[in-house]
């Protein structure tokens, strides 16, 4: 019965990566004749998967008739593309001069501590995705961190524990 499940289980998700892959497929259509299509078209297929997988970037370069190369070149030079799966939550705490001054790296080191994850790394339950950013515009609120939209602004490393709770503990709606 295990074994059934697992197969199904498998089957579904490759259903679903082939679903994905048509979609990439329709992106690449839509942006086809514009000039510069290769940062729309990444830019939609991360919407769709979270990150950039290499199944989905081989398929941009076989359409685009683009070398691998040139795609992972854009890939990697714009730090809003990532090549790894993000997270549900990704935070990132502010690294600049400011913030850097007033404790972001107590800050991050807490997070790290709590969430048991690297920076730059993302929970085993894919939850968080943790980064250190060089700045996020908020100086006069050093040191801060964002949580998806939501600004955390002059932050003690106490303070995580509380903030991640808040995060993990599902909103009851009425």
């Amino acid at each position: 019965m295990k074994g059934e499940d697992s197969k199904m289980e498998e089957t579904c998700r490759c259903a679903e990566d082939q679903e994905r892959l048509a979609r990439v497929g329709e992106i690449i259509d839509q942006f086809r004749t514009l000039p510069g299509a290769l940062i729309p078209v990444l830019h939609e297929i991360q919407d769709l998967y979270g990150y950039l997988p290499e199944e989905a970037l081989q398929v941009v370069s076989r359409e685009l008739e683009m070398p691998m190369a040139e795609i992972y070149g854009v890939a990697t030079f714009y730090s809003f593309f990532s090549l790894e799966p993000k997270g549900e939550h990704v935070i990132h705490v502010c690294m600049g001069t400011a913030c850097y001054i007033k404790g972001a790296q107590g800050v991050l080191d807490r997070l790290s501590q709590e969430l048991d994850v690297p920076v730059q790394g993302t929970t085993a339950d894919g939850k968080f995705t943790l980064e250190a950013t060089r700045c996020l515009g908020a100086c006069g609120l050093a040191p801060v961190m964002t949580i998806g939209e939501k600004v955390h602004g002059r932050l003690t490393p106490g303070e995580i524990p509380k903030i991640l709770k808040q995060m993990r503990t599902p909103v009851e709606t009425h």
